[in-house]
């Protein structure tokens, strides 16, 4: 018996121990009740409009680094700065040597260096729109006051202000120094305007495509890619047979071409209007029915690329 007693007793023992050999501890219940100070917002609702007010001024300080670390400021500044010291060298030129007029006009400056500028712009438009997919902070934007064509307006404003300024700044800096080479004032005014307005034309154009272009794809890398590909493979293909054309004496083809890449239609488009005079084989501008097919191809292309950019953002998990 006493045996018996001695096993009941270890067997107590060991049922009394966690399976590691550790005695158990009755868990007590521990429910608390915490104040974190979570109190409700009795402030304004600004609502959708500063929203997308919000949204642009993020976009735009974004599209010069802005907001971000050094090294991401590192590139839109050199590319600023590579497409305005010809403006620059150009003024020094002018007020050192006292010339009549500048070496190029306002309104070719953006086509002239649009090689420079298409590298600012596939570096901006990926920045805005691929980075919001890869991180899915697109259904967070949606989750809040604002629609899904206030998001596209956003991009498209802020992306189309950055080229203004990008390309408008080298503009302005001619005519600035046009004015200390006490050229005519109203000559160099007429000029400033010119090219300002196809500043506008330029930006509109090349920010609706490359945001399209952009937005199909989550890697920055191959939005960067696309957007070059898109600017340069037509514009080399369509020069490449303008020239051929050209040569076999068909001059009107040759300005038809022109029609078929964003920078031939810009190029196509201020010699139309403004200069008479165009990167085109023979320098030609276009005239007659092909002139006016330049301004509706550049106004249908834009409002095509917005209107599939908000079709994209549409699309069901978006």
């Amino acid at each position: 018996m006493q045996s018996d007693l001695g096993t009941g007793k270890a067997g107590a023992a060991r049922a009394d121990r966690a399976p590691g050999g550790a005695p158990e501890r009755a868990q007590a219940p521990d429910a608390r009740i915490m104040d974190i100070g979570y109190r409700a917002y009795g402030g304004e609702r600004l609502g959708r409009s500063y929203a997308r007010r919000s949204l642009f001024e993020h976009s735009l300080r974004g599209a010069y680094g802005l907001g971000r670390s050094a090294r991401s400021k590192v590139l839109p500044f050199l590319f600023f700065a590579i497409v305005a010291t010809p403006a620059l060298v150009m003024v020094a030129v002018s007020v050192t040597v006292g010339i009549d007029e500048l070496p190029i006009d306002y309104a070719r400056y953006a086509v002239w260096m649009q090689p420079v500028i298409g590298l600012f712009l596939a570096l901006a438009a990926p920045h805005m729109v691929s980075l919001d997919l890869r991180f899915r902070t697109v259904p967070l934007y949606f989750s809040r006051p604002i629609e899904r064509l206030d998001y596209v307006a956003a991009k498209l404003t802020a992306l189309t202000t950055a080229l203004i300024i990008f390309t408008g700044a080298p503009v302005l800096i001619l005519y600035i120094g046009a004015l200390l080479a006490k050229m005519p004032f109203g000559e160099q005014t007429r000029g400033l305007a010119e090219g300002l307005a196809m500043t506008v034309v330029f930006a509109a154009l090349h920010a609706a495509i490359a945001l399209l272009v952009a937005s199909f794809t989550p890697r920055r890398g191959f939005g960067v890619a696309a957007v070059i590909a898109v600017l340069t493979v037509p514009y080399f293909a369509a020069t490449a047979v303008q020239f051929v054309a050209y040569d076999q004496g068909n001059d009107d083809l040759a300005m038809a071409l022109g029609l078929f890449s964003p920078g031939t239609l810009i190029d196509g488009l201020q010699g139309l209007l403004f200069t008479d005079e165009t990167d085109f084989p023979g320098n030609l501008a276009p005239d007659g029915a092909i002139a006016a097919a330049y301004p509706l191809v550049i106004v249908g292309l834009t409002a095509l690329c917005c209107a599939l950019l908000l079709r994209r953002y549409r699309k069901a998990g978006i």
